[in-house]
């Protein structure tokens, strides 16, 4: 029906702008017969009736459409009224369809409720088995750990009686040990009456001097920066050969004790005695000055010089407090005399320069164990870092697991109880409330 008087609202707008043009037409027609003179009359009224005609025209035109449009809107009236008849019968069948679906969702909501209370039930007394289940494991397995708690109680004391006995043991045996020693320092004051006969014997105390001399450098030294009764290319064996480093070079120790002329100094009663005491003292230092100057330092195979192990820090001592030019003597000739003391004092000195070069050969593998170490150190404290958070996360797991056991505990008391009011006192505010998933 809108649509209709928009329709002639529209054909009454055209007629009166048809009726204004003609009236314009007119008045135009009128003012150009009064302008115009006489000589253009003829030629104006042509003109005016051609215009008269095509309006004429334009009328017929009108009058045409006007027609025209009424048949169209009385076919539009007619599809208006099938259109409204067909709407009566669709709202008809659409209201039928919704009482229909509305019978439909009410039998499934009864259906879906009884169901899900089903389910509920069965879940609930699922959840209590499952519940009294997990308490007996509980059960059994805190009775586990207490057995197992009480099994290293017992170990450990047994443990500890053992220990106990072990270390009276021990105590008997060292009581024993120190019996023994007791008899060995019995035995060794004879035995140094046999040390007397020993170095009475010039073989037997060259010996002493070299076992004396191995045992000091076999402590001070590693064993391959060393070798004992070295033979030179002279042919001459020394005693001990250090492999130092140029420089200075392999260095030789030999070992000697003049002894016998020591004696006779410290025995001498008369001035001559003294004398001539002194004397063969020098002549015997002197000549193992000589020998082992001679002997022991070749160029271009040993060190520039060479040590003179004396076995004895007295005689050492008597030297350097009475003799000290047969000490310069040994400087100037490049041997120089050591004490057991001195010796030891000498060794670790070289064992510094053996380490040093050492380490000078090993840089690149010092720094690559570094390396190796450093990273080492580093993966450490990752696996510390990542051990200290599954230690915490484990604690945590452990105090949440006490929490629900503790919480599951008071539910099966409940149910035990029937106590259901108070679990819905109490479990109210946690109730996840059912609903209808999204089509």
């Amino acid at each position: 029906m809108d649509g209709m008087d928009e329709a002639i609202a529209n054909m009454e707008a055209m007629a009166l702008y048809a009726a204004a043009g003609i009236g314009f037409a007119v008045l135009v027609l009128f003012l150009l017969l009064r302008g115009a003179g006489q000589k253009r009359a003829e030629r104006t009224e042509a003109v005016i009736a051609q215009h008269m005609g095509q309006m004429a025209q334009r009328v017929d035109q009108l009058a045409t459409g006007q027609a025209h449009l009424d048949g169209n809107l009385q076919a539009q009236a007619q599809s208006q009224g099938q259109i409204a008849t067909l709407m009566e019968q669709r709202l008809g069948e659409v209201q039928v369809n919704m009482h229909e679906n509305l019978a439909k969702v009410q039998r499934s909501t009864g259906e879906n409720l009884a169901s899900m209370q089903q389910k509920m039930a069965d879940t609930m007394a699922a959840q209590q088995l499952q519940m009294q289940e997990n308490l007996a494991n509980m059960q059994m397995r805190t009775g586990q750990a207490l057995n197992e708690m009480q099994e290293k109680l017992n170990a450990s004391l047994s443990g500890n009686a053992k220990q106990t006995a072990t270390s009276l043991t021990q105590l008997q045996e060292r009581l024993q040990t120190i019996d023994k020693a007791q008899e060995n320092i019995t035995r060794l004051s004879g035995d140094v009456l046999s040390l007397q006969d020993i170095l009475s014997n010039k073989q037997t105390r060259g010996a002493f001097g070299e076992i004396q001399l191995t045992d000091i450098v076999s402590k001070a030294l590693p064993s391959d920066s060393y070798a004992l009764q070295h033979t030179l290319s002279n042919g001459k064996r020394a005693d001990c050969l250090i492999h130092l480093p140029n420089p200075p070079g392999p260095i030789v120790i030999d070992s000697k004790f003049p002894l016998e002329a020591y004696e006779l100094l410290r025995n001498a009663e008369t001035q001559g005695q003294l004398n001539e005491a002194a004397r063969m003292l020098r002549t015997s230092v002197k000549k193992h000055i000589k020998d082992i100057s001679e002997k022991y330092i070749i160029e271009g195979e040993t060190a520039d010089g060479a040590l003179m192990f004396l076995p004895s820090e007295a005689v050492y001592a008597e030297l350097h407090a009475n003799f000290p030019e047969l000490v310069r003597e040994g400087f100037a000739a490049r041997v120089w005399i050591v004490s057991p003391t001195t010796c030891m004092a000498t060794l670790n000195t070289m064992r510094a320069i053996l380490k040093d070069a050492r380490m000078r050969e090993q840089a690149g593998a010092i720094r690559k164990e570094l390396g190796l170490l450093y990273a080492d150190v580093e993966r450490l404290g990752t696996r510390v870092e990542n051990l200290d958070r599954h230690f915490g996360q484990a604690a945590k797991d452990i105090s949440e697991i006490k929490i629900s056991a503790d919480k599951a505990g008071r539910r099966a008391r409940r149910l035990d109880n029937f106590d259901f009011e108070e679990l819905a006192q109490t479990d109210d505010d946690k109730v996840v409330p059912l609903t209808k998933p999204d089509p």
